[in-house]
């Protein structure tokens, strides 16, 4: 115990400033995860990731990651800590099926005690496991595995681990799916690449004396309506001076690598490519012509970018979680008045975001109803929630007119917006400081219906910067609901989001 200046004890401070060190040494391991999981290039990379997570951050010693295989088995992929033996006895054991889209974590605190078959007892004790945690890893579309935690006695678990261990199993989850999609993209490249090509010929004028199969079904042009033509004849308008360049340095001997670039088809399309361009030469070894190697690269252009996109609004979040979570922390210790409290009001708000950004997925990923619908109060009162302060003199948000069910067809566009604004407002705006607050109103204007972001209290506004991908986000999910617009007065941010009535009773 600790005294204080009086000399009286101060009861719990020494377990309070453990408790806050511990959560703190969490955070840090779910940062460093968090980098790891970014930096990843194989699935290897991956799994030694979320162990040293796992058991970093759960404090354990051994821990397994297993995924469904093809035929729906959960299977062995990852380990640490256990013995052939026992992978054999259990491998394939799941308390869920791969379909099942609610799978909740399962904690057994002294598996003596649980209830389950005395051979699956014996197995667990000769391992020299009493307690052991089963924490479902969620996909898009179904599940795809777990993974596990095991302790060497008997263990009471507590709910902040139960948040730790959702939110690594959440990460991990996105990473192996991740790893998945670009394993896709891979293969997706490998088969264009070794697909039959488009070979052209042409001699050191530009005109095509040569034009296979491949060519054909790439161009839409035959043999005998292309051999003779200009190669120009394939270059849209605004590349027609690569054709010079590329000519004098074939003429140079020189071998062009791997060029890409955007030629056109017979009926006028455009598609990306890859070209290969080599000296043809003569029996006396003079250049006189060059051949073409033409690869189509449109789908490998798609994925690049559709991956691009992700990587981007991979990096945006996870930035602003971590801003958000550093403007939580600061609220609360403007108004805690220990360890303990602090703790305790940064666990309660750590909670509510984290509830508050599960709106922003897809409602296919949460598993809704397309016909179920939140409240539009609710909806904003969940976002906001994180930030909520019951100790300060006045509310720092109110929301207040018109409350409307909002169709789940909206919901996730709408959380989106609202989730940018609030990230925004403790970034830089009205819930930065303590004395900072937004007002939202929400009301019928005409055809339609508006949604009003005031901002006051804040720091003084800022003119707009350069827009970066947090903007794109907020214009792409504004779109897809109607207008909005923003203005900066003297008090602070106002947004105005125009929706037409209508689409409430889609």
């Amino acid at each position: 115990m600790e005294r204080g200046a009086a000399g009286t004890i101060v009861p719990g401070r020494e377990v309070a400033d453990t408790e806050l060190l511990r959560r703190a040494d969490q955070q840090s391991t779910l940062y460093g995860f968090t980098d790891r999981l970014f930096r990843a290039r194989t699935l290897a990379d991956i799994h030694v990731a979320a162990l040293d997570a796992i058991c970093g951050a759960l404090g354990c010693s051994r821990a397994s990651i297993l995924c469904f295989d093809r035929g729906g088995v959960a299977r062995f992929v990852a380990w640490r800590g256990l013995s052939d033996g026992y992978r054999q006895a259990v491998d394939g054991h799941s308390p869920w099926p791969q379909a099942e889209r609610d799978a909740k974590p399962i904690f057994i605190e002294d598996i003596a005690k649980s209830g389950e078959s005395r051979r699956l007892i014996e197995t667990v004790l000769g391992e020299g496991i009493h307690a052991l945690g089963f924490i479902p890893l969620p996909g898009t579309d179904a599940l795809l595995g777990k993974f596990m935690v095991y302790y060497e006695t008997p263990r009471v678990f507590q709910e902040h681990e139960r948040e730790v261990a959702l939110t690594i199993a959440r990460q991990l989850g996105f990473a192996i799916e991740r790893n998945a999609a670009e394993a896709s993209a891979h293969r997706l490249t490998a088969l264009v690449e070794s697909s039959e090509d488009a070979i052209v010929a042409k001699d050191l004028d530009g005109i095509i004396t040569d034009w296979n199969p491949g060519a054909e079904r790439l161009f839409g042009y035959s043999r005998e309506e292309i051999i003779g033509r200009p190669v120009t004849l394939l270059i849209p308008d605004d590349r027609q001076d690569e054709e010079p360049s590329i000519l004098a340095r074939i003429r140079a001997g020189e071998r062009v690598e791997h060029y890409e670039t955007i030629r056109k088809r017979k009926d006028g399309s455009l598609l990306d490519i890859s070209l290969t361009i080599s000296p043809i030469r003569d029996s006396a070894g003079q250049v006189v012509g060059a051949s073409k190697i033409a690869r189509d690269i449109t789908d490998w252009r798609r994925a690049q970018r559709q991956q691009e996109l992700l990587l981007r609004e991979m990096d945006h979040r996870v930035k602003n979680l971590f801003a958000v979570v550093g403007g939580i922390v600061n609220l609360s210790a403007s108004r805690a008045p220990d360890a303990r409290s602090l703790a305790s009001a940064v666990s309660e708000r750590l909670v509510a975001l984290s509830r508050a950004h599960s709106l922003t997925m897809s409602a296919a990923i949460a598993g809704r109803s397309e016909r179920a619908a939140a409240s539009l109060h609710a909806l904003i009162g969940e976002i906001l929630s994180p930030y909520r302060d019951d100790g300060a003199a006045q509310p720092r948000f109110s929301i207040t007119g018109l409350d409307l069910p909002v169709p789940a067809s909206m919901v996730t566009p709408l959380a989106l917006l609202l989730h940018e604004f609030a990230t925004n407002a403790v970034k830089y705006g009205g819930l930065s400081v303590a004395e900072g607050r937004v007002d939202i109103t929400c009301t019928e204007r005409g055809e339609d219906f508006a949604i009003v972001w005031r901002e006051s209290g804040g720091p003084p506004p800022k003119a707009a910067g350069s827009e970066g991908f947090g903007s794109l986000l907020v214009k792409a999910s504004a779109t897809q609901l109607g207008r909005l617009d923003k203005s900066w007065g003297a008090t602070g941010l106002t947004i105005e989001l125009l929706i037409e009535k209508g689409r409430f009773d889609a």
